[in-house]
């Protein structure tokens, strides 16, 4: 026992340099595709000043023959030092594992797979591993100018070559051709039986058993928990239990690799030569490290060419590699659809019954790794191989067989702890008694029976090799029992010990990670196929595998990686989003057409139809198609009749599905949550669409009905609510958000939004129509109507300016947007208070005069003519007026609204306005008015006129207060012209005149509150004092006798009346009192007679 402690650090040994060679390949690849990168490369390899000393040091290498260089030089070993120190670390890592296979071929260790797993297993992969390193190295096209420019900047410095330069130069030397030369290598361990041979043909009991065909799985229902009902609480047990979630991939890398050492062997045993074969049907290509592949047919058959009588292995090689070609790409594609099945039901089964991860955790690690396994495999395939038949080599379903990989993660992780338990007890209650009764029949002493226990105390590992080793006196060759044994418990001790770590190993795909292509193009193929769509959150979730790939001996990769999975998760969560988001429009668009026939403007041709019919006229053409109903979509005359909304419900559902899998996922220490990206989406749809919808054209001033509009935004807002049934998403917070963004000029992203383009266009539109005489206002229709003229207009006032669609411009705009068009109608008559402020100005000494002289006529009669723009005054006035009645109907329809919704508050808040009492001050009950004037009440004092004229204060206060007495006085005494209009007839039937003056009352009366507000005047008596002005300026136009200028003297009478009906200040009594009522009365019955005849 001599050699026990060098023997003890056998396993210690090839773990460590498993795990340093895995490390070393991360650095060695990071080089090469930084090297193959112009971005990523060094500047000296590609500087031109340099460009002829680095061909000089390649031609030369690895002579030390310095080029005629002297600068740059320590700029040269900061920046290549990285690269040169890793190339020293390989061949310090070569020695090493050189060193330690010749101990193990000295100690005659015994390697079986299905005995001592684990210390098998690490020794296959460092030969592997061994292997790949060296083929990567030698990939790299720039080692030669990297080590030869770095060694002549090292001599340049310090006089002489790095100490490590000679060693490092003849290896890349060596290593040119590095299988070729590794076969050179293994001479030595290619004896007879060697240790490599032996791990190699033990893998006859489990390689081929695992490379079986789809068929041949299926007969045997592998996988199935529920194939044999009476066995599916037992354990699932086998002999060789690490085998059995051994990745095919890796035992194929061993068979190639170690077969191309060891090819002796291929030709003195049969079992060698028959796993050869089998591992070159079923590849064309093997994976070396991440994306970089290896052609193994090629490789192999250049390599066996050369040496003498191996005509036949070449042979061999071109037969497998046709079958390779003809037939793995259809057993794999079989294979894959096998497992879709397999892993659905299993991990259907576990969802709905977690305890059977504790017995059964066996078939959960062998369905993931089955499933890598082909995943990998097509991966490398669709990427490297020139196809016969591409349909093979693309999978559309291959999302589904990720997302049961991450069902069956999902559930392990979820469930640990139940699988904890259940192998902690497994350990104590059997495995201990069955070891303890191995143990007991084991002819050892009692030295190494304690040697034993405390190395399975210590780990199982070192126990193998100790017991591997053929001088030992307990070997496991002579006792497998206790080899399968020990692997058994190893497998129930990782079950409670390294879930986690078992997950990575058999399922991990941070591989596609570097494919970021295909993954990108199998991501778009899950989403064009519909069935496949609500697999396609597999694709996010598989960015959380990316970080495994790192290693900690090159950190700065993982900046790198991390930042790959960032983006891919996030491009993949966008577009899942946004496909949602399209078919959620369509289905919108779908239901705003079905509710658009709804609309009663639809149901004319049905009335007048029902109408002919009745009166037995025959209209329209014969055989003319009858035009289908409303609901006519939803008769279905067999279950097989698809619609086009149907599919896109189906569509949805399974995308939602997916969307709506899982909460929040972990990226890099980053959470995404993919309803949120749902949610984002649909408040940007939802607010385009809304603002499409108003069909607002600039160029011809057209635009949507808002009921028109309103019933597109409910029928969105109802399709938008039925989401909620397929995601958990607040759709509430979606409509809040965008519908309260509609409610300002612009939205968040500065966009017009529907408050701003129907306050526009009723403006600029519908308003100044009514100001160029082509629309009136009429009171008794509370509407604005189209006058006859000779130029049409494109739109109906009435349809736009009715009780209804106010009440849906209500709906749609809410109390903001209506404050805001409010505040727009308020600037425009502001500007209108301002010329007219301007022209009192001009005329500020007659009017002045005017104001003190009402009672003698003569006076006022010649005052009067030297009066300039009266006209002006009159029409700034009645544009006035047309705003402020139209403002009276937006405010009542938004307290209609109001009422509906809110309608104790709108109670209370009208109950407050009605009882302020009058020695209130003017402040608080502004503040009062404004509350309610949001809530749609009228109020004496219009709060937002008071604002926007308050802002036009420019002289002194007394000056303002006298053009706002003189403005009154004005208007008053211009009044009397008005008679002379053709237009200025009043109509009975509108309750209105065709001009709009009878809009003059609701002008004078809120210019006058907001003015004397501001001013601190009396409105009462400024009021009166326009009553007594404009009554003695109509009186005497009761004296002319010129027709033309009192044709419509009666109708003119009645805006006496309608300003004080309208006024909240003025009285009847007072108009008694300053104009007989006798001539109202009169002048009612003129114009109701004047009517009766004009429509006679």
């Amino acid at each position: 026992m001599t050699s026990l402690p060098e023997v003890q650090k056998l396993a210690e040994k090839l773990t460590i340099l498993n795990d340093r060679g895995i490390g070393m390949l991360t650095r060695i690849y990071n080089i090469k595709k930084a090297c193959g990168d112009p971005k990523a490369k060094p500047s000296y390899l590609i500087d031109k000043n340099l460009e002829s000393a680095v061909k000089f040091i390649v031609r030369k290498f690895p002579a030390v023959e310095t080029p005629q260089l002297q600068k740059e030089k320590s700029e040269i070993l900061k920046n290549l030092a990285l690269y040169y120190f890793t190339f020293v670390d390989v061949m310090e890592f070569k020695d090493h594992v050189c060193e330690l296979l010749n101990t193990i071929d000295a100690c005659q260790v015994f390697f079986d797979i299905t005995v001592n797993f684990d210390l098998t297993k690490n020794y296959l992969d460092l030969v592997v591993t061994y292997i790949t390193l060296m083929m990567l190295l030698s990939r790299i096209e720039e080692r030669k100018a990297i080590i030869g420019l770095y060694n002549y900047a090292h001599e340049m410095t310090h006089g002489s070559s790095d100490r490590e330069y000679p060693r490092l130069g003849q290896m890349i030397v060596d290593y040119e051709n590095p299988l070729k030369k590794m076969m050179e290598e293994f001479v030595p361990h290619g004896k007879v039986k060697s240790s490599l041979q032996d791990a190699l043909v033990s893998l006859q009991m489990v390689y081929p058993r695992r490379n079986l065909s789809a068929d041949q799985w299926r007969n045997a229902q592998l996988l199935s928990l529920i194939s044999a009902p009476s066995t599916m609480l037992n354990p699932a047990q086998s002999d060789t239990m690490p085998c059995e979630y051994l990745s095919l991939d890796t035992m194929e890398k061993w068979i190639v690799f170690g077969f191309i050492l060891c090819h002796a062997a291929l030709n003195t045993d049969p079992a060698a030569l028959s796993l050869w074969k089998l591992a070159l049907q079923s590849n064309s290509c093997l994976c070396l490290f991440r994306d970089e592949v290896f052609h193994i047919h090629k490789a192999a058959e250049d390599l066996f060419v050369n040496i003498r009588g191996y005509n036949k292995r070449v042979n061999d090689i071109r037969e497998c590699k046709e079958s390779a070609l003809s037939h793995a790409g259809s057993m794999h594609r079989e294979r894959r659809k096998f497992l879709r099945s397999a892993l659905k039901e299993l991990a259907t089964v576990l969802a709905d019954q977690p305890g059977l991860l504790g017995p059964k955790a066996l078939f959960v690690f062998m369905a993931l790794s089955f499933a890598r396994d082909e995943i990998i495999w097509l991966l490398r395939h669709a990427d490297n191989i020139q196809k016969k038949s591409t349909d093979d080599f693309i999978d559309k379903h291959i999302a589904e067989l990720i997302f049961y990989m991450e069902e069956l993660r999902a559930h392990v992780r979820k469930y640990g702890p139940v699988m904890q338990r259940y192998y902690v007890q497994y350990l104590s209650g059997f495995d201990a008694v069955v070891l303890n009764e191995l143990v007991q029949n084991l002819s050892v002493c009692p030295e190494d029976e304690s040697i034993i226990m405390s190395s399975f105390v210590n780990t199982m590992t070192s126990l193998s090799a100790y017991t591997s080793v053929s001088k030992a006196s307990l070997g496991l060759a002579d006792h497998r029992e206790l080899g399968k044994m020990m692997n058994t418990i190893i497998f129930h001790t990782k079950m409670a010990d390294s879930l986690v770590e078992m997950l990575v190993e058999t399922s991990d795909l941070s591989i596609f990670c570097f494919y970021s292509r295909a993954f990108e193009k199998m991501f778009q193929q899950c989403l064009e196929l519909p069935s496949q769509s609500r697999y396609s959150i597999s694709f996010p979730l598989l960015c959380t595998h990316f970080m495994s790939c790192t290693h900690e001996l090159c950190p700065e990769e993982r900046h790198h990686i991390g930042d790959r999975s960032l983006s891919l998760c996030n491009m993949f969560l966008d577009e899942m989003a946004k496909q949602a988001r399209n078919l959620i429009t369509d289905i919108c668009t779908e239901q705003c057409t079905l509710s658009d026939q709804l609309l009663p403007k639809h149901c004319a041709k049905t009335i007048s139809q029902a109408v002919n019919k009745k009166s037995k006229k025959q209209t329209g053409k014969k055989g003319e198609p009858e035009r289908e109903k409303p609901g006519v979509e939803s008769m279905r005359k067999n279950r097989l009749l698809v619609t086009n909304l149907d599919k896109l419900h189906t569509a949805l559902s399974e995308l939602c599905f997916s969307i709506n899998y899982v909460p929040n996922m972990m990226v890099w220490e980053h959470t995404f949550t993919p309803r949120e990206y749902l949610t984002s989406h649909l408040e940007i749809r939802f607010t385009k669409s809304i603002v499409g919808m108003t069909m607002y054209n600039q160029a011809t001033q057209e635009i949507a009905k808002p009921s028109e509009l309103l019933t597109s935004v409910r029928a969105y807002m109802t399709v938008l609510q039925s989401i909620e049934n397929y995601v958990q998403i607040d759709i509430t917070r979606v409509f809040n958000n965008v519908l309260l963004q509609q409610t300002q000029h612009l939205d968040s992203h500065g966009e017009p939004t529907i408050t701003s383009l129907y306050t526009n266009w009723y403006l600029e539109t519908l308003l100044r129509q009514v100001s160029n005489g082509h629309i009136a206002y009429f009171p008794a229709m509370k509407a604005f109507v189209n006058l006859p003229t000779e130029n049409e207009l494109t739109f109906n006032a009435e349809e736009y300016s009715d009780i209804s669609e106010m009440r849906s411009l209500s709906e749609l705009l809410g109390p903001y947007g209506m404050k805001f068009l409010s505040e727009s109608l308020m600037w425009h008559i502001s500007s209108q208070v301002a010329e007219l402020k301007k022209l009192v100005v001009d005329n500020v000494e007659v009017l002045t005069q005017m104001r003190t002289s009402f009672d003698k006529p003569d006076h006022m009669a010649a005052l009067f003519k030297r009066l300039t723009s009266v006209d002006s005054v009159l029409k700034r006035m009645t544009i006035i007026g047309v705003i402020l009645s139209f403002r009276s109907l937006a405010q009542e329809a938004l307290r209609d609204v109001l009422s509906c919704h809110i309608p104790f508050l709108v109670s209370s808040v009208e109950d407050f306005k009605d009882h302020i009492p009058r020695e209130t001050d003017m402040k608080v009950a502004m503040n009062v008015y404004e509350l309610s004037s949001a809530a749609g009440l009228p109020c004496e004092i219009d709060p937002a006129l008071v604002v926007a004229l308050s802002s036009q204060k420019s002289g002194s206060p007394e000056e303002e207060y006298k053009i706002a007495c003189l403005l009154m006085v004005f208007v008053a005494v211009s009044m009397p012209t008005l008679a002379s209009n053709v237009m200025s007839q009043y109509s009975p039937a509108i309750e209105g005149h065709c001009n709009n003056i009878h809009c003059l009352a609701k002008a004078i009366n809120q210019i006058a509150a907001a003015l004397f507000t501001i001013h601190k005047g009396s409105i009462e008596d400024r009021l009166k004092e326009f009553l007594a002005l404009a009554s003695s300026s109509l009186l005497k136009i009761g004296q002319e006798t010129d027709k033309t200028t009192t044709r419509n003297r009666e109708s003119v009478y009645l805006l006496l009346d309608m300003i004080v009906q309208e006024s909240p200040f003025l009285t009847m009594d007072l108009l008694e009192s300053c104009f007989p009522y006798v001539l109202l009365r009169n002048a009612y019955h003129a114009v109701y007679k004047q009517s009766v005849s004009s429509s006679a």
